[in-house]
């Protein structure tokens, strides 16, 4: 969690500077994205959306590859199936989708895989995730929805886009197993998941948790926050740090000293300095890898507009 949160401030620093389009940040919502992914089994799926970045590299997916998309160098910098890692998904929900389909996927070819699909408190307005939880609850399928109610899509905050008691209660109304969990408690949203992913993997089918936590940081880079909530919310949440609150727990239990917790941090700056050094780097682009894996044999035009684009580089055209 502690190098996860350097990576996000590194990460929005570099935005700041031009190294990154956008970036979205996760501060404060490290426990629920630490502890879930921590819940995983090797042969597990993780589909995160665009916030999950931490969660990403939890999976252990490289720092530069994980902000490949938000350089706007590539669709992806990592490959999905060597870390189990589905892409970041930008639209709203259409990985809950993903998740379900994969996870019937493998219970019809006798797999024990479990997938994990990550969403906002907006995206439970979506209809994707409807369509999602409804073939869920129906095939059983073996899927963790965790929704990590931050308190605002956006701007707009829940009591604007939801009537229900809680986020949880949506499940209920689909026939699936729903948990309200203290989002700010890594122990507690561990706990929760992997109860859920261990009975998912024996067959009891699909889970929605609710992780109650908050976005601390604007929606992105491009967001003014303070139009739609005021500083002492923000305050007020800040005090409940889901890192200072594990490292007390930690302390406390005799499990966390200071030569730990130093090495912690200079394991965060060891990643940062590294991004910082990658990310300054100008990448030199390819255009011929335009033309890969758009089918799985290229057409006819497809080889014939790669040809062009070859010759024309040959002779110094610009492309």
């Amino acid at each position: 969690m502690v190098v996860g949160r350097r990576f996000d401030v590194q990460a929005t620093a570099l935005t700041k500077q031009g190294r990154l389009a956008v970036y979205p940040s996760s501060r404060g919502q490290e426990a629920c994205q630490v502890g879930a992914v921590a819940a995983l089994g090797e042969d597990d799926w993780l589909f995160p959306t665009y916030r999950e970045s931490v969660a990403v590299m939890t999976r252990g997916v490289d720092a530069m590859a994980t902000l490949t998309l938000f350089r706007g160098d590539w669709h992806l910098g990592y490959d999905p199936h060597a870390h189990r890692v589905a892409p970041q998904c930008t639209p709203l929900s259409t990985n809950t989708l993903h998740a379900v389909g994969l996870a019937r996927a493998a219970v019809l070819k006798g797999e024990s895989t479990v997938a994990l699909a990550m969403l906002g408190d907006g995206a439970t307005s979506e209809g994707d995730t409807h369509e999602a939880l409804n073939f869920a609850a129906v095939w059983r399928a073996p899927v963790v929805f965790l929704v990590q109610n931050n308190g605002y899509a956006i701007s707009v905050p829940t009591t604007m886009q939801s009537a229900a008691p809680s986020l949880a209660h949506k499940g209920i109304g689909y026939g699936i197993p729903s948990v309200l969990v203290d989002g700010n408690d890594a122990a507690a949203v561990h706990a929760v998941v992997k109860e859920a992913v261990t009975a998912a993997r024996a067959g009891a089918g699909p889970a929605l948790i609710e992780a109650r936590t908050y976005r601390t940081e604007p929606h992105t880079n491009a967001d003014d926050d303070s139009r739609y909530r005021d500083s002492a919310e923000v305050e007020h949440w800040r005090a409940l740090d889901p890192l200072e609150r594990l490292e007390r727990h930690l302390t406390a239990r005799g499990l966390l000293d200071d030569v730990r917790r130093k090495a912690i941090h200079e394991e965060g700056e060891v990643l940062a300095a590294d991004l910082r050094a990658r990310m300054n780097q100008d990448r030199t682009a390819d255009p011929t890898v335009l033309f890969t894996d758009v089918y799985a044999e290229p057409t006819a035009a497809l080889r014939e507009q790669l040809a062009d684009l070859v010759s024309r580089e040959k002779g110094g055209e610009d492309v």
